[in-house]
């Protein structure tokens, strides 16, 4: 073999190593960028029961934005993504209905704030609320939330809960568009 031709080899067998790191490289970056976004941008959920429903549907797939609540308060409506408080192994999908410091007095299938002669407007029940419809009070504490399903007759909720409150720690997310199924797929708002 003559010099040139055993250069012309190793010069080969160098571009191809360079080429199989380059793509290991670009693999190992992508990664890096879907776990990133995963753990720290995007949270999945997927809703195993009717809790939430029609806003939300048994067997939606959904995601929420990690990130929502890093400068801003949930406010009254949001559908979150948190650690259930009774066992933070579960996440549950709830909406906002009592925020930090308020009295939220439930009377006749109706939600009063803080001594409100006016019930909250609630356009997103699924249907006449019939079960456990008060009386309740609750104290939201400063630092939580109070959560409730929209199916509220079908609704394992803050009204059932030993741990009645969710503290903004727990919460991981704002739910924001369902993906799953493909046919209903957009936002939640």
């Amino acid at each position: 073999m003559s010099r040139e031709s055993v250069m012309q080899k190793r010069h080969q067998e160098e571009s191809a190593v360079k080429e199989v790191i380059s793509w290991l490289i670009t693999i190992a970056l992508a990664v890096v960028a879907a776990l990133f976004i995963k753990n720290y941008v995007i949270i999945n959920a997927n809703i195993p029961s009717g809790s939430m429903e029609n806003t939300i549907m048994t067997g939606d797939r959904l995601f929420g934005f990690r990130l929502a609540y890093r400068s801003d308060a949930p406010e009254r409506g949001d559908i979150i993504i948190f650690k259930f408080p009774d066992n933070e192994t579960e996440n549950y999908v709830k909406r906002v209905i009592g925020l930090p410091g308020e009295t939220v007095t439930i009377q006749d299938a109706k939600i009063y704030i803080d001594g409100a002669q006016t019930p909250l407007t609630e356009d997103y029940l699924k249907e006449e609320w019939t079960v456990a419809t008060g009386p309740y009070t609750f104290e939201v504490p400063e630092d939580a939330y109070l959560v409730l399903g929209d199916n509220r007759n079908n609704s394992f909720d803050a009204r059932y809960w030993e741990n009645t409150y969710v503290t903004k720690e727990k919460i991981l997310g704002k739910a924001l568009f369902r993906y799953y199924p493909f046919k209903e797929a957009g936002s939640l708002y």
